[in-house]
């Protein structure tokens, strides 16, 4: 091969592997919106209210008495453990029981918003 093709080929491909170096970076089509970014709750935090804990996620084994978690505000508990300064009481196929001191406080996967208990859109 002449030395003129050569070198053309190597500047070529040294060409061709920088090109991914100036590609632009491309935003992730599956990241939610900025104003989502940050909920209500972390800026009644940042007021220095504290806010309620959020319930992520309910994992129940498949057998009979098979362990039951909960993903509370990221965090993995299982039923005793602390959740701030609660205690996780119980887990249920779509809720969590939390007990501060003598109090209750339910924390429910996908809780029903007013329109959506009647189906006809009418009042009770």
């Amino acid at each position: 091969m002449d030395s003129t093709v050569k070198r053309r080929l190597t500047t070529l491909m040294l060409a061709a592997l920088a090109l991914p170096a100036l590609a632009q970076k491309m935003a992730d089509p599956t990241r939610p919106p900025a104003m989502m970014a940050a909920p209500d709750s972390a800026a009644a935090e940042a007021d220095g209210v504290p806010s309620a804990p959020r319930l992520q996620s309910i994992l129940i084994g498949r057998a009979a008495g098979g362990r039951r978690l909960a993903v509370i505000d990221g965090v993995t508990v299982r039923i005793g453990g602390r959740v701030g300064d609660a205690i996780l009481e119980r887990i249920n196929d779509n809720s969590v029981l939390l007990r501060r001191g003598k109090n209750l406080e339910t924390l429910t996967l996908f809780p029903k918003p007013a329109e959506a208990a009647d189906p006809t859109g009418k009042t009770k």
